[in-house]
């Protein structure tokens, strides 16, 4: 998935309905996944297909969190909770 994929426009978190931020992986082989900094759940992309079961997506650590903030666009990591503007 591409970051300018009209796709992440409507996609939602399953949980709070909020955006997700596509977070494209640093090392070649590890997978991508979208990402919400509000609720700090993580959703696997797996073959290209985003899987937004509630089920599948998993929780992250707090320091993870924070390295994660930093990945995202600078307009997107002042609206995370936590952060300052």
């Amino acid at each position: 998935m591409k970051s300018d994929d009209p796709l992440l426009k409507i996609l939602a978190c399953p949980l709070d309905k909020g955006p997700l931020h596509l977070l494209t992986p640093d090392d070649p082989g590890a997978a991508e996944a979208l990402y919400n900094p509000r609720l700090r759940r993580r959703y696997p992309i797996v073959d290209g297909v985003p899987q937004l079961l509630p089920s599948s997506g998993e929780q992250v650590a707090e320091d993870e969190h924070e390295d994660l903030l930093l990945r995202l666009p600078g307009e997107d990591r002042s609206t995370a909770p936590g952060t300052a503007p």
